[in-house]
């Protein structure tokens, strides 16, 4: 009984602690000082998903690590050489209790956290066969291809933009706006197909916190709804070559009506059509501004 009482009020300061600890903690702090957050609100529909393992995760290895040195601790300070004492204290050669104890917490923890990533990853992994908007990203070095497919089976009434990698000026800046930049209309839901066109890329948007791989011959695809305009930075995560640092693009998470307009200003411009077949690393060189027939200029890697 005594033990219980004592074991109590150990515990109760703990929590009390931890609340306030908690109730201090700014929105960053939060959500594990991940991107992806703006006064609270996720960029995608997936982001708070994506947060909460990661933190939740975070909060139970916190929990077993106070724990485990508080255990180690409380060993090395009663069981600690005194003063006048020589050899070694008695051996025990099992512990029964705690050997039990020890295999099936671990057990439980790992299990637990499988669990929940498997349930989260099912979700994440789930795409969705009719989304507002279709959309092809193609990686190829070192740069990006998005194309806004159409409705007919052809795709005749897609449009496209051909993306060139970045080119650093004489202070390492990168010019954001030369940049390969995608168009998603808030609030719908979106569906992106990846291709690549060479060798594995990896298309990581760094707030919507999610990343996925491009392979030739193995077509992945990426469904979520983004929920905050803005505009995002994103990247090639995966290393492909001599310029994989300058693999950059942008996303810009924009109205319905800002949207269209952006399809119809490429419309306007000739890029129509289904890209997705052509094949062309010259289309990449810095000079050719994305032509689909070819560099106009020389200027090659």
């Amino acid at each position: 009984m005594h033990s219980k009482r004592r074991l109590r009020w150990a515990v109760l300061p703990i929590g009390l602690a931890t609340a306030v600890a908690l109730a201090g903690c700014t929105p960053t702090q939060l959500h594990g000082f991940l991107p992806g957050f703006e006064n609270s609100q996720p960029a995608t529909n997936r982001t708070e998903m994506v947060s909460s393992l990661w933190v939740n995760s975070w909060i139970v290895l916190l929990a077993v690590g106070i724990v485990t040195w508080g255990l180690m601790l409380w060993a090395m300070v009663v069981y600690r050489r005194r003063k006048g004492q020589t050899g070694l204290p008695v051996q025990l050669r099992y512990n029964m209790p705690i050997e039990i104890f020890y295999t099936v917490v671990p057990l439980i923890l790992v299990i637990g956290m499988f669990a929940f990533t498997a349930r989260d990853q099912t979700i994440l992994e789930t795409q969705n066969e009719h989304p507002d908007v279709s959309i092809t990203a193609i990686g190829k070095q070192w740069a990006w291809d998005f194309q806004y497919n159409g409705t007919q089976p052809d795709n005749s009434d897609a449009v496209w933009s051909m993306g060139v990698q970045a080119v650093p000026d004489a202070g390492g800046n990168v010019d954001q706006n030369k940049l390969p930049t995608l168009y998603l209309p808030v609030n719908e839901s979106v569906r992106i197909d990846l291709e690549s066109r060479d060798v594995i890329h990896s298309f990581w948007i760094i707030d919507f916190l999610y990343k996925k791989d491009l392979y030739i011959g193995r077509d992945n695809s990426w469904s979520f709804t983004p929920t905050r305009e803005g505009t995002y930075q994103g990247k090639c995560a995966e290393l492909c070559g001599e310029y994989h640092s300058a693999m950059l693009f942008r996303v810009k998470v924009v109205s319905q009506a800002e949207y269209q307009a952006h399809l119809d200003a490429l419309r306007a411009e000739g890029n129509t059509g289904d890209i997705t077949k052509e094949y062309n690393r010259l289309h990449n060189d810095p000079g050719t501004a994305g032509s689909p027939t070819g560099p106009t200029q020389e200027g090659s890697n």
